[in-house]
C-alpha cells in the first residue's frame, strides 16, 4: 500500500508529463509481453498462450480487486459476459495473427478499428480524412506485396481490430455497471473459462509444464497487471483524449518490440505505413475530442 501511495504522489508531482510516462511504460510492457508470448507458440500454440494469459490475468485481477458477485442485476451479468466473450475473442484473434504476421504489422492493422470508431464519434466529415490517411498507410504496408503476408494472419488481425472496437464499447458499458476494475476482473475470468477448453485441446499436457506456466505468468503480468495498474494512476491526471493519443503509439512500439525481441525485420515501407497510421490515429482522437466532451478511452486488449 505504501508503494502504491508513493506512486500516486510521484504522478501528482510529475503532473501530466509523469502520467504520460506511466502510459508509455505500460505500452512497452504490453508489447514485451506480446513478444514474449510468441516465444511459447512452438510449444503450446497461439490458443494455449491465450489460455495462459487470460487465466493468470484473471487470477491476478480477482485477487487484487475481489469483485462482489452477489446482488448483481441481469443487465450487469449480460454486460460482463459479453465483455468476457469479447476479451476472449480479441485475444484469440490477436495471438493467432502474431503467430503468422509480424507484431508491428498486426498492431498496425488492429488499430484501424479503434481509429474508425474515433472518426465516427467525431461526427465530422473532415475527420474521415484521417481514416483515408490510415488506409493509405495500410496500402503502403503491402507495398512489398501482400503475398509476403500470410492472408490468414491478416484476416485474424482484422478480426482482432473489430473485436477491439467491441472491447472499447463494452468496456465503457461495464464501467457504468461495476466499480473500479471489478467488471474487468469478472470478464477476464469469463474469458479464461471460454479459452481453457481450446487451449487444453490444442496444447495438451505441455500447457502445464513449469517453464511454460512461468512464462505464462510473466506474460499476464506484463500484458495486463502492469499496464492496467499504471493506466489507473495515469488517468487520474490525463484527459481521456490525451490518453488515447498516447495509445495511438502502439503500432510503432509493437514494431520496435518485434525488431528487438523477435528479430522481425522492419522495412522502409513498414516504417512509413506505421508513421501514417500513428498520425491518423492521433488526428482522429483529437477530432473526436473536439466533437464530444470526451473521446473514447482506448484501453489495451492485447
Amino acid at each position: 500500500m505504501s508503494a502504491y501511495r508513493a506512486s500516486v504522489r510521484s504522478v501528482n508531482r510529475g503532473g501530466a508529463v509523469g502520467a504520460a510516462g506511466l502510459v508509455l511504460i505500460g505500452l512497452i510492457c504490453q508489447d514485451i509481453g506480446a513478444a514474449s508470448a510468441v516465444t511459447l507458440f512452438p510449444q503450446v500454440g497461439a490458443l494455449g498462450m491465450v489460455t495462459l494469459r487470460l487465466a493468470f490475468s484473471a487470477i491476478i485481477l480477482l485477487a487484487v480487486f475481489r469483485p462482489r458477485l452477489r446482488g448483481r442485476s441481469r443487465a450487469d451479468w449480460l454486460t460482463v459476459v459479453a465483455f468476457g466473450l469479447a476479451l476472449a475473442l480479441m485475444n484469440g484473434l490477436f495471438y493467432e495473427a502474431i503467430a503468422r504476421v509480424p507484431l508491428g504489422t498486426t498492431v498496425t492493422l488492429e488499430v484501424l478499428g479503434p481509429l474508425i470508431l474515433s472518426v465516427v464519434v467525431s461526427r465530422k466529415a473532415s475527420a474521415w480524412l484521417w481514416a483515408v490517411l490510415a488506409f493509405a498507410g495500410v496500402a503502403i504496408l503491402g507495398w512489398g506485396g501482400w503475398d509476403d503476408l500470410d492472408p490468414v494472419g491478416v484476416l485474424f488481425a482484422c478480426g482482432a481490430s473489430i473485436m477491439w472496437v467491441c472491447y472499447i464499447l463494452l468496456s465503457a458499458r461495464t464501467g457504468r455497471h461495476f466499480a473500479r476494475l471489478d467488471g474487468l476482473a469478472i470478464a477476464m475470468a469469463i474469458g479464461a473459462v471460454v479459452a481453457i477448453p481450446f487451449g487444453v485441446t490444442t496444447a495438451g499436457p505441455r500447457l502445464f509444464h513449469v517453464d511454460v506456466l512461468l512464462i505464462g505468468v510473466a506474460v499476464a503480468v506484463l500484458s495486463s497487471a502492469i499496464p492496467y495498474g499504471l493506466e489507473l494512476l495515469a488517468l487520474r491526471r490525463l484527459p481521456a483524449a490525451t490518453f488515447s493519443i498516447l495509445m495511438s503509439l502502439s503500432p510503432a512500439l509493437a514494431a520496435t518490440a518485434g525488431l528487438l525481441i523477435l528479430h522481425q525485420a522492419v522495412t522502409i515501407p513498414d516504417i512509413i505505413a506505421i508513421v501514417l497510421v500513428v498520425i491518423a490515429s492521433m488526428g482522429a482522437v483529437r477530432a473526436a475530442a473536439r466533437g464530444e466532451r470526451e473521446a473514447p478511452v482506448i484501453l489495451p486488449g492485447e
